[in-house]
């Protein structure tokens, strides 16, 4: 089985799939000892949620999955703004919401899923 990145954004205050929200996904390199050792970012995709909340293709998979530390970063603040059943909230405390996370088997499934509301925010290890 060849490895994948997934995510899944649920809008906690709507009670509903996130549709339209969207994210980056970036390489940040193999796990540094220091922050001089750091390497520079790289950008693997721009992506944006579908009417289930979800992306219709893995972030990333096979080989195009390096061990390492990546970060998501969805844009929770852009969303917010435009939904109309928020009318009393137009602005979120969390404009970008970035989760970083460690892959250290290229060949399994991370899966890594948003709960956001306009006041915070969840994640966890999904399946």
């Amino acid at each position: 089985m060849s490895g994948r990145i997934t995510t899944h954004v649920l809008d906690l205050a709507g009670g509903r799939p996130v549709i339209g929200m969207t994210m980056e996904l970036w390489y940040l390199g193999k796990e540094a000892e220091s922050m001089e050792a750091r390497e520079v970012p790289q950008l693997k995709g721009g992506y944006q949620t579908n009417t289930d909340g979800r992306v219709d293709t893995p972030l990333l998979e096979g080989d195009a999955i390096l061990p390492g530390v990546y970060e998501l970063i969805f844009a929770a603040g852009h969303y917010f703004r435009q939904m109309e059943h928020l009318s009393a909230i137009k602005d979120s405390l969390f404009d970008f919401i970035p989760i970083r996370f460690r892959i250290k088997d290229a060949a399994g499934h991370y899966h890594v899923p948003l709960l956001v509301a306009p006041g915070g925010y969840s994640t966890y290890r999904g399946s």
